[in-house]
């Protein structure tokens, strides 16, 4: 049996692994170990020394003062961590009542706990979705995601009907302010008008008009309708 040491450094391992992940979504350059260290709430002598060791493990590829890379055996692991992440949040919401600003906490303990198979049942249990609870996609078994054109609600021009499609807020107060002002998951949105210098934008949820600030429909992100 494992010992605390190791299952704490193997949850250390899939952490870096879905961080580095998360960080490259953002942009094709290699990830700066000052941004792992910020995601991470670690120091950045820890990141240094832990790409050391992944780059043994043939996980990434780290050059100092360039930052990480995944290699392909390294993302092949973080998709599936992510997949078991994105699994969990929905069944705690749709078969246990969790709120959605509770799940996410729930699924960073949990997603290196289960087994595989235990994952693939819930997999089965839940319809083999593609969504997870806050709009993110959820890689399937070989580590493929739905692709979509989504951009910030701060970005959508006026007058053009859209979805709301993804929720990125950074905290759970702020994500349950988005749902209290009316921005659920499938929901209808239109921005009206806005107001320069990233100021507040009034945009109509479902038929009622809000005004929102520029950083909060910066985490609203939505598909535009096609009216044609």
């Amino acid at each position: 049996m494992p010992n605390r040491r190791d299952v704490a450094e193997f949850d250390a391992v899939q952490n870096f692994l879905k961080a580095v992940y998360a960080l490259q979504q953002e942009s094709d350059e290699r990830v700066s170990t000052n941004a792992l260290a910020e995601m991470l709430r670690v120091k950045a002598p820890s990141i240094t020394d832990m790409a050391r060791r992944m780059v043994d493990a043939g996980l990434v590829d780290y050059e100092r003062y360039k930052g990480v890379r995944l290699t392909e055996n390294g993302a092949h692991i973080a998709l599936k961590v992510i997949r078991r992440h994105r699994l969990i949040e929905l069944y705690l919401m749709q078969e246990l009542g969790y709120a959605l600003y509770e799940v996410h906490d729930e699924a960073e303990k949990l997603e290196h706990a289960v087994s595989d198979r235990f994952i693939e049942a819930l997999a089965q249990k839940l319809g083999d979705p593609q969504i997870d609870p806050h709009g993110d996609p959820i890689p399937d078994e070989q580590g493929v995601m739905a692709q979509r054109h989504l951009l910030p609600l701060a970005q959508l021009p006026e007058n053009t009907p859209a979805r709301v499609s993804r929720l990125t807020a950074d905290t759970g107060p702020m994500l349950q302010h988005i749902l209290d002002r009316g921005f659920k998951l499938e929901a209808d949105v239109e921005v009206l008008e806005r107001d320069p210098f990233d100021g507040p934008i009034s945009v109509l949820v479902n038929g009622e008009r809000r005004v929102v600030g520029y950083h909060i429909a910066a985490c609203i992100w939505v598909e535009a309708q096609d009216t044609a």
